[in-house]
């Protein structure tokens, strides 16, 4: 099943898919493990960064090889591109679907450049992601919020034809200095003004609760990352302050274990 078709069937079944970024074989590992114990479909995320680590052919073909491996159903995903000539290259490369980001543009550009992945994904039967409104980056102030507003989102799928939109609600990227708010009201409006299915960005962090009445509310994809990074790292540190042994093989497996038991718990939240 194409992911488009997998979220508008979550989108009436007011349910949500997560999206899990992974950076190594390690953390992809952990994720799959998780999914197929708790028998959930997944997004496996891949950002610019994370391709330009590891390689692209070399991350799609990890991607693919993993869940037929451990025979979960998912998607292969970039996250936050940067540019059409990025997303045309994870299109080619075999992608389901792609996230083009304009969203620190001026309107009108946003649509023109969504627009142009739209049209060349169509030739893949792919999935498109966009963001509108301003959802606070890694090193970005995460005040000054400018949250989606209904009318701008259901223009801006109209115009680009796009099949999932990123929603500014309160959300941001990295762990939280203050505890999020996420503006559930707005959120309902953003739903009852468009078809596509709604994206929440900056998952780490927001308190179950809030990711259940976000999920009520019109989420149908939930994106992971900052938590998977630390929860790996923390293990690694951990493992690594009580041995000396210099065999990776043992040494990272408890790291793994840790993100498998991450994503479960969030995978159970949402199941």
């Amino acid at each position: 099943m194409k992911l488009q078709e997998k979220l508008q069937e979550y989108r009436g079944r007011g349910k949500a898919i997560l999206a899990t970024n992974f950076y190594n074989l390690e953390t992809l590992e952990g994720i799959l493990s998780a999914a197929r114990e708790v028998k959930a479909p997944i997004i496996l995320q891949l950002s610019k960064s994370s391709i330009d680590y590891i390689g692209l052919e070399m991350a799609v073909t990890m991607a693919r090889s993993g869940l037929k491996e451990y025979n979960v159903e998912g998607w292969v995903h970039l996250d936050h591109g940067d540019s059409p000539e990025l997303a045309r290259r994870c299109l080619d490369a075999g992608f389901d679907s792609v996230m083009i980001d304009a969203s620190e543009k001026s309107f009108d550009e946003n649509v023109r450049i969504t627009s142009e992945v739209v049209e060349y994904a169509r030739r893949y039967g792919a999935h498109v992601e966009a963001e509108l409104g301003y959802v606070a980056k890694l090193g970005q102030s995460q005040g000054n919020q400018v949250f989606t507003q209904p009318e701008d989102a259901s223009r801006f799928v109209r115009l680009t034809g796009v099949n999932s939109l990123a929603v500014a609600i309160g959300s941001a990227h990295g762990f939280y200095k203050d505890p999020p708010n996420l503006q559930i009201d707005l959120l309902e409006k953003i739903r009852q003004a468009t078809n596509a299915t709604l994206v929440l960005h900056g998952g780490s962090g927001i308190p179950e609760e809030m990711l259940l009445k976000a999920v009520s509310h019109g989420i149908t994809k939930i994106n992971l990352a900052t938590e998977i990074k630390d929860t790996y790292m923390r293990a690694l540190r951990q493992q690594m302050e009580k041995t000396s042994e210099i065999d990776l093989r043992k040494v990272f497996p408890l790291a793994i274990t840790s993100v498998t038991e991450l994503i479960k718990s969030k995978l159970l939240l949402l199941t």
